[in-house]
Parts: C-alpha cells; structure tokens; sequence
C-alpha cells in the first residue's frame, strides 16, 4: 500500500491465512520490517493479537481536525 495501510484495512499483502506475502522480500515496508512480536502485544494467541492490534490502530489512526 504506497500511501501506507489506514486504520481498520486489512493489508493487501495478507493471504487468506493471514500470511504475508512481502515476508522476507526487499519491497516489504520498514514498520512492517522493524515489528517485533512479544507478549504484551501479541497476548497469548490470534484472537488476544487481533483485539490489541485494532486498539493500537484506532489510538494511533489519524483523525480529521474539523470533528
């Protein structure tokens, strides 16, 4: 995504199982490169992973700044 990934939009470079397809290849994004999996992010599986994902991109989301 060369305008980067918006809060809540899948990214189109996962596979139906939530692979992704630039893992190990030069033209993967640096964010994406520098993220570090761990237990305070991650929890303790998919689900726990997921909810803390979305927390994190709706606190770090851009707003408009007329709302």
């Amino acid at each position: 995504m060369p305008a980067g990934k918006p809060a809540g939009v899948r990214c189109i470079q996962l596979t139906e199982d939530n692979r992704c397809r630039l893992f190990g290849k030069p033209e993967r994004p640096s964010v994406c490169t520098q993220f570090q999996a761990a237990l305070d992010m991650c929890g303790e599986g998919r689900v726990e992973a997921l909810i803390n994902l979305s927390r994190l991109e709706k606190l770090t989301a851009n707003k408009d700044p007329s709302h």
